[in-house]
């Protein structure tokens, strides 16, 4: 298995981040030798110039937190996010679409995106918990086909994040065509370890200090 520490996206998103808080994620992540640091796209230069001459990356969250915004301002948020320095993307899908059933502009919604992006790690946020088992599938398969390196269960500001059962859903979709990212809630080691021993390669979470450590968090994402 590799390094527990490179599964993890280092993360904070809360409204309330400082330019304080975000250097001290990535000085954090360079300590520890995490994959990323998963900040706002406002954060990106900054987490970029704090990085420089690490091999941690620099991932900006898109369409965030609820994926309604218009394709055009996806777009238009990733160029700005990978023109600072983001080397990944993970953006939201459109619930609101894909709960109407309008399946093809949920598609053309992730292919804008990645059409920026080509050679790039775009992973698209499902947000499971707003989700049954058939859209959890139904989902993946979208996200998958349009073009998603990854697949993400949760923000970690919707109403529940990752869960065995969810992962293990999207799995089924995923094997072979892309990987799984689990995200909300993830806490503690015994927790990463489980979803790492399912198969996800990524981990989102604001705890990755502790789950290295084998440390308990109270950190909420």
């Amino acid at each position: 298995m590799k390094q527990l520490s490179s599964y993890i996206d280092h993360t904070i998103l809360k409204a309330t981040a400082t330019k304080d808080d975000i250097i001290q994620l990535c000085n954090e992540a360079k300590t520890y030798q995490f994959h990323s640091v998963c900040v706002n796209s406002c954060y990106a230069t900054l987490a970029k110039e704090q990085l420089k001459n690490s091999p941690v990356k620099v991932c900006c969250v898109i369409g965030f937190p609820l994926g309604a915004m218009c394709t055009e301002a996806k777009i238009a948020e990733t160029k700005q996010a990978l023109s600072d320095g983001a080397d990944e993307i993970d953006m939201v899908l459109n619930v609101g679409f894909f709960k109407s059933k309008d399946f093809d502009a949920v598609s053309k919604d992730i292919e804008a995106v990645k059409k920026c992006m080509p050679n790039l790690t775009l992973k698209v946020i499902l947000e499971t918990c707003h989700l049954d088992e058939d859209e959890i599938i139904k989902a993946s398969e979208i996200a998958i086909q349009s073009g998603a390196d990854f697949i993400k269960t949760s923000t970690g500001f919707g109403t529940g994040g990752a869960t065995i059962e969810d992962v293990k859903l999207m799995k089924s979709v995923a094997d072979g065509k892309a990987k799984i990212k689990a995200s909300g809630g993830i806490k503690d080691h015994k927790t990463a370890m489980e979803y790492i021993n399912l198969g996800v390669e990524r981990l989102g979470t604001s705890s990755g200090i502790a789950i290295v450590t084998g440390k308990t968090s109270t950190e909420s994402y």
